[in-house]
């Protein structure tokens, strides 16, 4: 089944029937997607795509929709092309996180396929996950972190997205990491042997610490203290844990030019070689653009 665009004048009616006058303006002042990026691929959110979500969202929950309609390509400031912007209204089936109730009427704006002809596909009843925040004075108006934040509820996908949100709840779940403050390298006593430190910047108080030690003869290993303990034989956390994505997914790929590398040009020079090996083992984060704005 397909839903044809409504009209301007049927679309005021119906933000006007459901009370969705001050979402269609956060949505309408949002700056377009960024050129380039990858277009969003909800049904298949990586483990990445949903820590992202993650992140953002003081409301995720399971909706069950119940109506949707199409605002027309000219009321949708931003929109990518191959997509086309609606109005849904849903049900709470399953709160995951934040204040949504189960059988609470939620209503948001989101950006799904259009078809060739330009029609959409109906969701009404199907479930999905959403990531979304709470519009201040209207507990039933959601805004979603993205434009593309809806996501099919499948059970695997729900599944790694409940383990998700325990390892964020748990108290010494890492923190956000954004960016590299110091990165300094210290030679021993014998040939061959170092141990480089970095430093990250978080969006907490702590100051977590990776350390790499390179020994004669032995392969190099690193460690990341979350807190106050290192354990520099731990190796690279486990892919698709909180740990991982905390580095995997925010480090840069090369070394801020503003970081203390140290004041020799060797210990710069093993401090680089170190970051490398960081990321080499992490290896890389794969997003779908799930996130673009």
């Amino acid at each position: 089944m397909k839903v044809k665009r409504f009209c301007s004048v049927c679309m005021a009616g119906i933000a006007a029937t459901w009370g969705m006058a001050p979402l269609y303006a956060q949505m309408a002042s949002r700056e377009p997607a960024m050129v380039g990026q990858t277009m969003p691929a909800s049904a298949n959110a990586t483990y990445a795509d949903l820590v992202d979500l993650a992140d953002e969202a003081s409301d995720i929950a399971v909706i069950k929709i119940r109506k949707q309609a199409i605002l027309e390509p000219a009321r949708s400031p931003g929109l990518r092309p191959g997509y086309a912007r609606a109005y849904i209204a849903g049900q709470v089936q399953q709160p995951m996180r934040g204040s949504l109730a189960v059988k609470q009427s939620v209503r948001y704006l989101v950006d799904i396929p259009a078809l060739s002809d330009g029609s959409t596909r109906s969701l009404k009843g199907e479930q999905v996950a959403v990531f979304a925040r709470e519009v201040p004075g209207k507990p039933s108006d959601l805004q979603l972190v993205s434009p593309f934040a809806q996501i099919p509820a499948s059970a695997g996908m729900l599944q790694q997205l409940q383990a998700i949100l325990d390892e964020m709840a748990a108290p010494d779940a890492p923190p956000r990491v954004r960016g590299v403050r110091d990165i300094i390298s210290v030679p021993g006593n014998l040939t061959g042997e170092s141990e480089t430190q970095l430093f990250l910047v978080t969006d907490s108080q702590e100051a977590p610490l990776v350390s790499i030690v390179r020994r004669p003869g032995m392969a190099p290993q690193w460690g990341v203290a979350w807190g106050e303990l290192v354990d520099g034989t731990g190796g690279p956390p486990a892919p698709n844990t909180l740990a991982w994505h905390r580095l995997a997914c925010s480090l840069p790929p090369h070394i801020p030019a503003g970081a203390n590398l140290g004041a020799s040009e060797e210990a710069i020079t093993q401090a680089r070689a170190d970051y490398a090996l960081i990321l080499r083992a992490l290896g890389p984060c794969p997003r779908s653009g799930i996130m673009a704005r």
